[in-house]
């Protein structure tokens, strides 16, 4: 499947200066099928060894000899000169080895025309937690995240679908017969989510798409709590762990949607939780939305550590959480639910194509779901509507007390401009290009 992140590879191979890669991500989106398709493609030379198998990989890097005997008798372990030219070295699963992600130092100081890729399952957990030094400043970073709705369209083999959307969205122009087609579309990503196996199920379904498989999903999220077993030091941070992932759709409900420790446990302190919210934000499985009350520019400067929102990381695995079946989403029944759901998917998207994740709370009720920093227009909000019906308090007061240049409103409804009340519509399947308006 073409994944938007190959690009990002190919710029990174193209650099004039080289450092070691880290691509990290959510368990299951996608990483170590990417780079090992991109190694195959663009190299010449390419050599991958997964940790998990590769022990003797692990003693090396575990013994007492130095940097560079490591680095030599690296070469004759694998066979393979990761120097000669037009060659690259994949390592999968580095988090099994906390002296070699330190040692990519001196694979950056010292040989530096070396080509190497790493990823690894929670690898951002390994990192935060790393017993050796971290190579500060000497390696490079890329974020991967679930499948964006371009992402999936593309997978459809929708890119006149996709020019469209391009094209409406650029002159505020209606999609005319399309609409239908591409929020049909949009509840069938609702379904399956942005996992790249749960797609391929779908994909696979044809038009039956009642017949869609949810066993990728399933096995998805028995992953996601075999980690939290299996990685997690003690028993007692594993269900704190696991109560806070559980809480996340009561989180949502509450009429102020920020993350409230009492939801979990009526007696539970910020102190005692803040170690598993943090593990599972590493661990890419969620996904926090920090709040600020004064918009200024940067945004990052006005955040409030103390009010957040927490979205899952893929709404299709939100779904399976609370089991809302293939007629309940494709018929557009989810009721109580949609309104989160819809929101949670907005922040994926959002998230997926780079932009930070900021909404504005003012007094009383007033809040915004997300503010966007334009590269042409300052601070604009977002405001996100499950159904076609727009009313909106919120934007109203944001608009009296800080006089946007314009607003954005998302829905089921067509692209379009609202000279008067200064809202620009954005249908749900277009968040995907509100990048543009940023970057």
């Amino acid at each position: 499947m073409e994944r938007k992140i190959y690009k990002q590879l190919i710029d990174w191979k193209n650099a004039s200066s080289f450092k070691p890669l880290i691509v990290l991500g959510v368990r299951q989106c996608g990483k170590t099928y990417i780079i090992d398709e991109f190694c195959k493609n663009t190299f010449k030379h390419y050599k991958k060894i997964n940790l998990l198998y590769d022990e003797d990989v692990i003693k090396l890097y575990s013994g007492n000899e130095s940097s560079e005997k490591k680095y030599n008798d690296l070469k004759t372990l694998l066979d393979f000169d990761f120097e000669q030219e037009d060659s690259v070295l994949f390592i999968d699963e580095i988090q099994e080895c906390d002296e070699l992600i330190s040692d990519l130092k001196f694979f950056n100081e010292r040989h530096s025309n070396v080509r190497i890729i790493c990823a690894g399952s929670l690898l951002g957990v390994k990192l935060a937690k790393l017993k050796k030094a971290f190579p500060v400043g000497k390696v490079s970073r890329l974020y991967m995240y679930p499948m964006d709705f371009e992402e999936f369209l593309i997978a459809f083999n929708q890119q006149s679908l996709i020019d469209k959307i391009k094209d409406c969205f650029e002159n505020n122009s209606s999609m005319g017969v399309l609409h239908n087609k591409a929020i049909n579309y949009y509840k069938r990503y609702l379904l399956s989510g942005g996992m790249p196996e749960s797609v391929k199920n779908l994909i696979d379904c044809g038009e039956d798409y009642y017949h869609y498989n949810f066993s990728s999903l399933n096995n998805i999220i028995q992953d996601y709590r075999d980690d939290m077993n299996t990685h997690v030091s003690n028993t007692s941070e594993t269900l704190k762990i696991r109560s806070i992932y559980n809480s996340l759709s009561s989180q949502l409900q509450n009429a102020s949607k920020k993350f409230q420790y009492s939801v979990i446990d009526p007696n539970a302190k910020s102190r005692e939780y803040s170690n598993p919210l943090n593990w599972l934000e590493e661990s890419n499985m969620i996904q926090i939305c920090q709040c600020v009350k004064l918009p200024e520019k940067p945004l990052l400067g006005f955040i409030n550590n103390d009010v957040f929102k927490v979205y899952y990381s893929d709404v299709g695995i939100f779904n399976r959480l609370i089991n809302n079946d293939i007629k309940t989403i494709m018929l557009d029944d989810m009721r109580i639910y949609k309104g989160i759901i819809t929101e949670n998917y907005v922040a994926n998207q959002l998230k997926a194509n780079g932009i930070d994740l900021i909404y504005w709370k003012g007094n009383r009720d007033s809040e915004v779901d997300f503010l966007i920093t334009t590269k042409d227009d300052g601070i604009i909000p977002i405001e996100v509507k499950a159904e076609e019906h727009t009313q909106s308090k919120s934007l109203k007061v944001y608009c009296e007390l800080y006089q946007p240049k314009y607003m954005i409103r998302i829905s089921l409804k067509d692209f379009g401009y609202n000279k008067e009340t200064k809202i620009k519509s954005i249908p749900l399947y277009a968040v995907f290009l509100i990048k543009d308006l940023v970057y």
